[in-house]
């Protein structure tokens, strides 16, 4: 079967973006109980850290997580080839390469946005890659750099990396400034330019595009999907979670996992559960679920139980009981 085979969705359809500092184990254990098809990420991890520090730490995570991919960075092919073993051994369902960032760390490094310029480098790191494991390798880039806005240059990226033997690409349809912008500003100012993703599409039809960037609600995602075989949602999956429990129904024909929200947290309450007797604090979970009663009674009195440092050393089922008063208060009142 090959990527691309229509009888099936591509694995790539819906996808939650890496994000730094949010898309932890915990994260995604969190999203895996809102959709089973979701394609999920972890934050990028540098090939240093893995080569030189504790991988368990990086790359442990949880059985019921799959699909799940390893998102790296790093410029090195030798190196990215290592840590992709590494991802093989601990049982990750895809490599991927971050040519994406643009933060003055990874520019430091010399790699994530910057490796943009240097296409033939990505193409020998993508071959070092699929030479040294059976996964797929996969590139997840900008759409430009600085002003500049030609198509020929993300053309011509796309192809380099394309004859190296790569077949997924996920195109954040903005450009990344290296100079001018902070991070966060880069995930805002430069404008949004999905066509560039669809003629991306169009002039490689044998490859599977995957768009990112600014795309939020069932309605948006099904527009992107008229056009490209994926859709990567990033900080609208992580501040909106519940709109995840949409995906499998609509997308890939499944019931939702879970039944109502309320469920859902009962079943984090357990995972903190679980978490806390292993020497996790509760906290470092829950902290990733606070979005999720968003727009419904008694939603920002949740959010600050939940997040009520004082109530750290409680029980989790005793701090989901104190959440819950104020909801259930609220509920009844526009009941009666």
């Amino acid at each position: 079967m090959t990527l691309l085979d229509p009888a099936v969705p591509s694995p790539w359809r819906l996808c939650v973006a890496p994000m730094l500092d949010w898309t932890d184990r915990h994260c995604r254990h969190f999203h895996r109980l809102l959709s089973r098809h979701a394609r999920l990420y972890t934050e990028m991890v540098t090939t240093g850290a893995l080569l030189h520090g504790d991988v368990a730490r990086h790359l442990d995570f949880g059985a019921d997580e799959h699909p799940v991919a390893l998102q790296l960075g790093g410029s090195e092919p030798a190196d990215l080839a290592a840590c992709a073993k590494l991802a093989e051994r601990w049982g990750y369902d895809e490599v991927n390469l971050n040519c994406g960032c643009p933060s003055p760390r990874v520019q430091r490094g010399a790699f994530g946005a910057c490796l943009m310029h240097e296409p033939a480098l990505v193409a020998d790191s993508v071959k070092a890659m699929r030479d040294a494991v059976g996964l797929p390798v996969t590139v997840k880039h900008r759409i430009g750099l600085g002003k500049d806005e030609r198509y020929g240059f993300v053309r011509d990226f796309v192809g380099t990396v394309a004859d190296a033997g790569c077949e997924v690409f996920i195109v954040h349809a903005r450009n990344a400034w290296l100079e001018g912008l902070s991070p966060k500003e880069n995930r805002d100012i430069p404008p949004l330019r999905y066509e560039v993703a669809q003629r991306l599409k169009a002039e490689f039809p044998q490859l599977t595009i995957v768009v990112n960037g600014g795309i939020a609600g069932d309605e948006a995602i099904a527009a992107q999907l008229e056009h490209v075989d994926g859709v990567m949602v990033g900080r609208a999956a992580y501040h909106e979670p519940w709109s995840l429990a949409s995906w499998d129904p609509r997308f890939f024909g499944t019931p939702a996992p879970a039944r109502d929200r309320a469920a859902l947290e009962l079943e984090m309450v357990r995972y903190m559960e679980q978490q806390a007797a292993a020497g996790v604090p509760w906290a470092h979970v829950a902290r990733h679920m606070l979005g999720l009663w968003n727009g419904e009674p008694g939603a920002r009195r949740w959010r600050q139980v939940w997040s009520d440092h004082k109530l750290k050393h409680e029980p989790p089922a005793v701090v989901h009981a104190l959440a819950q008063r104020p909801v259930r208060v609220l509920e009844q009142g526009a009941a009666a």
